[in-house]
């Protein structure tokens, strides 16, 4: 059960949180800058995951083009990002967020069995943020593969 859940045109969640280098990244730095594709993934370094950051990562020039920048965010720990990052060489940024305070707060976290014990896990989801700061696509559920490009054509038609 998810207890937040996002909408278009809502105003996104403000959140700072470390990369893979340690740097704090704050989301509002961005504002009237950029627009900014988000996404929550489960894992570094599993096939789905390392799938998603890899052809995020390949369209990061297009991307880039329509002043949008990547960034991803796990559970998973700084060290764990930089390890993923550079074994991959992923041009995305890398977000931590440990104690899952930002996955709360994207409504991202649910619950899940896995090997009889019932756990909470981020649930694969995109959010596109506009330079106003405005959440114009929320994604929730999405498959990895083919998920770059439709978050790219997405963007294309935002004006």
């Amino acid at each position: 059960m998810q207890a937040v859940q996002l909408a278009e045109g809502m105003e996104a969640p403000h959140f700072e949180l470390p990369d893979a280098d340690m740097e704090s990244f704050v989301l509002t730095s961005l504002k009237g800058k950029r627009n900014i594709v988000l996404y929550f993934y489960p894992r570094d370094d599993t096939p789905g995951c390392t799938m998603e950051a890899n052809e995020f990562s390949n369209l990061d020039d297009d991307f880039a083009k329509l002043d949008a920048i990547v960034v991803g965010i796990s559970r998973d720990d700084c060290l764990s990002h930089a390890t993923f990052r550079d074994k991959h060489g992923l041009s995305v940024l890398l977000l931590s967020d440990p104690e899952a305070r930002v996955c709360k707060r994207y409504g991202v976290m649910v619950e899940k069995e896995a090997d009889g014990h019932r756990k909470q896990m981020i649930q694969r989801s995109t959010f596109v943020i506009d330079k106003q700061g405005k959440l114009r696509h929320v994604l929730y559920g999405v498959h990895a593969h083919g998920h770059a490009q439709e978050i790219f054509n997405l963007i294309k038609e935002m004006k």
